[in-house]
């Protein structure tokens, strides 16, 4: 073999050694309301992980397309049954792992609310809109349109929503000033220094909201097995509680 040779295959190894190496990653789509602990998570692990985060209906929608998830983290049950049911996740590899709470949130310095009511919420918009996630695709959506209707404000206040794509979005409208109100996550009420939280939604006026994890079929066992593993160690625990999350206790 002349030394030419051995030099463009030694330079060809090395292109390819990133690649090879990136193909090690686990790869994780992620609700997108779990986006700071998960984080602190990733950065906690001794490991390469990926994370993509979205709303939990387009993320079922992208795995059942064949998008490259090695781990999905939804905020729904509903949608990891539909994902479980069609066969792209495994089902003895699915916990719950996380459980939150949801809030009404305004901008930062927004004047507490005297009570809920369809023309005390009404009066607070003031012609404009409550941010909340799609109340029929993203799970922060249907939760909320759960409490809407258990407490009969849906019919009046159905005509002022703005709806988005996910939580993060209806976040960010409220802390940019551009929705009085929204209905969010208690984590993410927490996480965004430009919104209050103006009231506790009481949990039993809408189902659970339980996030649960699964492995998607894969040939990336190891590095996945170890990866959520650490996700369901004491370590990760303590890094989601800081943010707010509630984890389930696990059977020893």
């Amino acid at each position: 073999m002349s030394v030419y040779l051995r030099f463009l295959i030694a330079i060809f190894g090395l292109l390819l050694a990133p690649v090879a190496a990136a193909g090690q990653a686990v790869v994780v789509f992620a609700a997108a309301s779990t986006r700071d602990a998960l984080d602190d998570v990733v950065r906690a692990y001794d490991g390469d992980v990926e994370v993509s985060y979205g709303g939990s209906g387009q993320i079922a929608r992208q795995v059942a397309q064949g998008a490259p998830a090695d781990i999905v983290i939804l905020a729904n049950v509903t949608w990891m049954d539909w994902l479980q049911d069609q066969g792209f996740v495994e089902a003895d590899n699915r916990l719950n792992l996380l459980q939150n709470s949801l809030v009404l949130a305004g901008p930062a310095g927004s004047a507490a609310l005297d009570g809920v009511s369809a023309p005390k919420l009404l009066a607070r918009l003031a012609g404009g809109r409550l941010a909340i996630g799609q109340t029929r695709g993203v799970p922060a959506g249907i939760y909320g349109r759960q409490w809407l209707e258990n407490t009969g404000i849906w019919p009046d206040i159905a005509p002022h929503l703005a709806e988005t794509e996910n939580v993060r979005a209806a976040l960010a409208l409220i802390a940019r000033g551009e929705a009085p109100l929204g209905i969010v996550y208690e984590t993410d009420a927490r996480a965004d220094d430009g919104v209050v939280t103006l009231y506790s939604i009481p949990d039993e006026l809408h189902d659970p909201i339980i996030y649960p994890m699964a492995k998607v079929n894969t040939k990336n066992k190891s590095q996945v097995t170890e990866f959520m593993q650490f996700i369901s160690s004491h370590e990760a625990v303590d890094l989601f509680s800081t943010r707010g999350f509630v984890v389930p206790e696990r059977s020893p």
